[in-house]
């Protein structure tokens, strides 16, 4: 049931969002690493891809995470269990017959992270739909866990926050990709929400959004798919915005996008690398 209360934006903490990655699917179109892994998990310079988008967030003051997992969830899990230890020198000692672990020189991100079972087949929606306790009445922001970019988030969340009745803003990239294509007023306003053709040139979908949890109420379950169903909905309301980024974005969908990624990383100049 949806709620058609007024929203009073101005009452609402949009500095200690929480931040909530898709990390659940399956990754078909990248098979050749999704088998093994889930695709958050597939590297980028040794590091996951779903670590460099968590530094995006941080960089910029988010450091709160809900991750929708699913698809071999444990390993989501276990990369976390053992961060601690990843990042740091460690020295084990077994000479008196039983282990001491000792942790040297500690240089780890300040992150809160939540490894949400959100089940096996679960839709995009019904993923947001199922980590609903982790977020209580509070906005938060939400992303694909394949995407990196070079976003703003505060001219982003400037932008949520300036229309009084989107539930949802995020942000549109003018690229050529399958993703879900925004028919955009000069407003801002999204009015349709759709899958691309082959003959579009149209701003698309990146991620990156800000929503409100009456986004929650426009969610029926596992099988609801974000992106046909409460997103288009939305449209239809009015209640969707575009912050239209036109610096750099790229999703990780295929094993070429991967290496195109390695190459941007290897070569020094990876636009999505906003921290020091």
């Amino acid at each position: 049931m949806k709620r058609n209360k007024t929203m009073d934006k101005s009452r609402r903490d949009y500095k200690n969002m929480k931040v909530v990655i898709l990390a659940g699917g399956f990754g078909t179109r990248i098979s050749e690493e999704s088998h093994l892994r889930p695709k958050p998990m597939i590297e980028i310079d040794g590091n996951p891809i779903l670590w460099h988008i968590m530094k995006i967030f941080s960089t910029q003051g988010f450091n709160d995470f809900v991750i929708c997992a699913g698809y071999k969830q444990h390993m989501i899990k276990e990369y976390f269990d053992d961060y601690f230890l990843h990042s740091s020198d460690v020295t084990f000692d077994y000479r008196d017959g039983r282990k001491l672990v000792t942790v040297h020189g500690t240089q780890v991100e300040p992150w809160r992270v939540t490894v949400a079972d959100t089940g096996y087949g679960t839709m995009t929606g019904g993923r947001v739909g199922r980590i609903r306790d982790y977020i209580g009445d509070n906005p938060f922001m939400l992303t694909y866990g394949d995407g990196v970019s070079d976003v703003d988030l505060s001219q982003l969340i400037s932008t949520h926050r300036a229309s009084s009745d989107s539930i949802v803003t995020l942000t549109g990239v003018a690229l050529a990709q399958s993703k879900g294509v925004l028919g955009v007023e000069s407003s801002g306003k999204i009015r349709s929400f759709r899958e691309k053709r082959d003959s579009d040139g149209s701003v698309i979908n990146g991620g990156f959004m800000v929503c409100e949890p009456e986004l929650f109420d426009y969610i029926d379950g596992d099988g609801c798919v974000l992106e046909s169903g409460p997103l288009t909905v939305l449209a239809e309301e009015g209640k969707l915005s575009c912050y239209r980024h036109y610096g750099f974005w790229k999703c990780m969908d295929t094993q070429r996008e991967r290496e195109q990624l390695e190459k941007l990383w290897a070569s020094g100049d990876a636009p999505w690398k906003i921290w020091r």
